[in-house]
């Protein structure tokens, strides 16, 4: 998923149209509202998920975006009693793992307008306070220059990044290679690499490629020739079911399937500091990979805290219960969340990742970007921290 272009462009200027008046409107006390009451068991103490003595009084995430089911791993350790701050666009509560209090506080934080659209890279350097952020493998490859950060668990195994399609006016259309044979306009957001792949893989050419994309439905309403990029996560439910110019399905391919190999928003830290927060992060990742599969079984919860938070922010992002249902069942069939070739759920293959810096970090130098020299996989992924035991039925 690459956030630097955000997946709904014109949500986004929205956004950031709105922020200066958003914070100034949200100042006051009045806008940090309190949820339900924490009636979870205490930890005992020293157990495996006790967290008290190894990791911050607060463990804070820092989103990529808006709040979403994408980012359920993160949201699903919030227990009732949590706090929505409808100024800074954070939430935060007692983080609890499967109904046990862990005698530590969680808060998460919301990406996109709320950091100004910087990167998450960018908000973890400027930010000491941020134990993980959600960085995506092309902007860890990115960022590794100058702002290196380490991927310790990845709860969702391959990216829901899609090109969709009408199928009405392309019957026959089953793939993205097939989009290229009947020279279909690919749009798209300016820069995005995953454009650049599958030019590069031949599978479109360079004259297809429309960068306009501003991500209104109006486009591919207006024009059911174009294919257009979205979230096999979101998109093909709001243009069926929210979308009411169009209401009908759409066909799509996941980019994951055409050489996207990237993990999607794994939870990574500081790459200087691993060290420092190993005795937390040696209990915190099984948690985290814990809760990615207890979202699966059961999502309602979390769901609802997703959409809850989305209203109390009042930002211009909008995020249905539709939407939140719709995701967790489409990230379970298409095994978005998934086993990793490696074994555990969160795991990271390192040849997957090297595979990736491979195909990345040329086109990132080539478009001005900055990666370390002769980066490797063991720069941007540690998966010490995993229970390989953790994995789904």
């Amino acid at each position: 998923m690459n956030r630097n272009t955000p997946r709904r462009l014109a949500a986004a200027l929205l956004l950031l149209a709105l922020a200066p008046a958003l914070v100034t409107a949200c100042s006051s006390d009045d806008d940090t509202a309190v949820s339900g009451a924490n009636t979870a068991t205490a930890a005992p103490k020293g157990s495996a998920q006790d967290l008290s003595d190894v990791c911050p009084a607060t463990v804070v995430i820092q989103a990529d975006w808006e709040p979403e089911a994408e980012h359920s791993a993160a949201y699903a350790l919030i227990g009732a009693g949590y706090t929505v701050d409808a100024g800074k666009k954070r939430v935060k509560g007692p983080l609890v793992s499967g109904g046990v209090d862990t005698g530590v506080d969680v808060e998460v934080r919301a990406g996109g307008a709320a950091i100004g659209f910087q990167s998450v890279t960018s908000q973890m350097y400027v930010d000491q306070d941020i134990l993980l952020g959600l960085v995506t493998t092309d902007q860890a490859i990115s960022a590794s220059g100058k702002q290196p950060v380490t991927a310790v668990v990845a709860p969702l195994n391959k990216s829901p990044q899609m090109l969709m399609w009408d199928p009405k006016t392309y019957p026959d259309v089953k793939t993205v290679a097939d989009l290229g044979k009947k020279k279909a306009s690919i749009v798209v957001s300016e820069g995005t690499l995953y454009a650049e792949l599958l030019v590069k893989n031949g599978l479109i050419t360079k004259a297809q490629l429309d960068t306009s994309y501003d991500g209104a439905p109006a486009r591919f309403v207006g024009d059911p020739k174009i294919a257009q990029q979205g979230f096999a996560t979101a998109e093909p439910y709001i243009y069926e079911k929210e979308v009411r110019a169009w209401g009908k399905p759409v066909a799509y391919q996941l980019l994951a399937d055409v050489g996207y190999t990237v993990y999607p928003e794994p939870l990574s830290v500081r790459t200087g500091d691993l060290a420092k927060n190993a005795p937390c992060l040696k209990k915190l990742v099984p948690i985290l990979q814990r809760a990615q599969i207890d979202y699966l079984g059961k999502p309602d919860t979390t769901n609802a805290l997703i959409v809850d938070v989305v209203e109390k922010y009042d930002d211009g992002w909008t995020y249905s219960e539709g939407v939140a249902k719709y995701a967790a069942k489409t990230m379970a069939d298409l095994k978005i969340v998934a086993n990793d070739t490696s074994g555990p759920l969160g795991g990271m293959d390192p040849a997957r990742v090297q595979e990736t810096i491979d195909t990345f970090a040329p086109l990132l130098t080539a478009s001005g970007g900055t990666p370390k020299a002769g980066l490797k996989a063991a720069d941007i992924i540690d998966t010490q921290f995993l229970d390989k035991s953790v994995t789904l039925p």
